[in-house]
């Protein structure tokens, strides 16, 4: 249904809340939230005779979207290393995520989607960008997580990472995989072409990448200069910044999604801006990886681009992310707005909301998707629009929410999800989590490496 079509009957109202119509810029108003079917249509009193849920005391809020995710590293909580400590970040990616993702095989695969999928849910996130790796079991890889967030009643949008680290085979696989599910795109799940960085693609590589992604009129997912790697490697082997060789390559799009951007110079950030490319930053997971802070962080990007949070693997808990990522920023620079987290997670909305073809995504105006989640923060001071920055980074906790709807529907009640046995998905991660890790002390680590420039 098209956002400014609603044309069945109101089938739930939210009543009694404080209601956070939009982030940016925000607007809150007193009021019920009227549904009707997957769509908001009214704020404001509900109608008789519409079933009703009290939502006396709460907050809702629309729901929030992760940028940038690995579903595939649900499992890796607690996962025993035993290998030399890692002392930079091309030795994290070959001793650990290289190797995990080796190590994945399709019931891996399943229960990382779920389990990412529900901890994302339960902590009031109803959209997931993901970016899988599993170069041992590529194909219908991206089917299978699909249908586990259906399962779960998520909204995502999935990509393949192609790379060229595992040879020019898997490397055509992941390809195909993006080309694939680029026609099943259906119901809440929507496709991107995923490339892993620079640092792992030779050119044809890119090239059919880039190709596939215009085939399929979509936008590439890419990370972009995480660790200063990626640049040397640029420099090494073309001659350039590695923004530069993905623009020339036609990767930088109002389409495109560029991971981290963290090693980038202001030449670079100038080019993304112009390009309406949308950037997700991953304060947590830069921090824990020692790799920097992204210049994007204080970025006003120009309308139609976007700045955007993800999590980078790191949970699905986006007010953690958010309140990490402002107090990150501000320590860089003392001058970063309090609305910062507001409006990143609105740019993060209304780049999921342009896959989905749902420009009102992330607002709870009438027409709008009803993704939405109820917080039980009954306000101990006033909440308005000026001060809603205030409540998001020191009140508002992923540990309050109480429902959570999507696409119209209660997918979590009362702490709960409504559509799958929250013990039984924990025991079939935690068995599946034992079988990866025991596969994964048979792997050695990863013997690629990133070419240097300079000395």
């Amino acid at each position: 249904m098209e956002a400014d079509r609603v044309d069945v009957a109101p089938s739930l109202a939210l009543c009694g809340a404080t209601v956070v119509v939009a982030l940016d810029p925000p607007e809150v108003v007193a009021a019920d939230v009227v549904l009707a079917g997957d769509r908001v249509v009214a704020v404001g009193t509900a109608p008789a005779g519409v079933p009703r849920r009290d939502c006396s005391g709460t907050v809702v809020v629309p729901g929030n979207v992760c940028a940038h995710h690995h579903l595939y590293s649900a499992l890796s909580r607690g996962m025993p290393y035993r290998l030399p400590p890692p002392t930079t970040f091309t030795e994290i990616l070959q001793r650990v995520w290289w190797r995990l993702d080796r190590a994945l095989d399709e019931q891996a695969v399943r229960a990382s989607a779920l389990r990412g999928g529900l901890d994302a849910l339960r902590a009031g996130t109803t959209t997931i960008v993901d970016h899988h790796a599993s170069p041992h079991a590529i194909d219908g890889s991206l089917d299978v997580i699909a249908d586990a967030l259906a399962e779960l009643g998520i909204r995502s949008v999935l990509c393949y990472e192609v790379s060229d680290r595992d040879g020019p085979a898997t490397a055509a696989a992941g390809i195909a995989e993006n080309r694939r599910f680029l026609t099943r795109s259906v119901g809440l799940a929507r496709g991107m072409v995923g490339a892993h960085a620079s640092f792992t693609m030779a050119d044809d590589t890119l090239a059919a990448v880039v190709e596939a992604a215009r085939h399929g009129g979509a936008g590439v997912h890419i990370h972009v200069a995480e660790d200063a790697a990626d640049q040397h490697d640029a420099h090494a082997r073309h001659g350039i910044g590695v923004v530069e060789r993905l623009d020339r390559a036609g990767v930088l799009t109002d389409r495109a999604l560029l991971a981290h951007c963290v090693h980038v110079v202001p030449a670079e950030i100038h080019a993304v801006v112009d390009s309406g490319a949308t950037v997700a930053c991953n304060a947590r997971s830069n921090m824990n990886n020692v790799v920097g802070h992204s210049p994007f962080n204080h970025v006003r990007p120009r309308a139609g681009s976007g700045v955007a949070l993800g999590t980078d693997g790191i949970g699905g808990d986006m007010f953690t992310e958010s309140q990490v990522g402002w107090l990150r920023a501000r320590e860089a620079d003392g001058d970063t707005a309090a609305d910062w987290p507001l409006a990143r997670l609105a740019d993060g909305a209304r780049f999921a909301g342009r896959v989905h073809g749902e420009p009102l995504l992330g607002t709870l105006r009438p027409g709008a998707p009803a993704d939405l989640v109820v917080l039980d923060y009954p306000t101990p001071t006033p909440l308005t629009a000026d001060n809603l920055a205030g409540h998001w980074v020191f009140g508002l906790s992923a540990a309050q929410v109480r429902d959570v709807l999507v696409a119209g529907e209660l997918v979590v009640a009362d702490r709960r999800s409504t559509r799958v046995d929250e013990l039984d998905v924990a025991a079939s991660g935690s068995r599946e989590a034992a079988r990866l890790w025991a596969r994964m002390d048979t792997i050695p680590p990863h013997d690629f490496e990133p070419q240097r420039s300079g000395p």
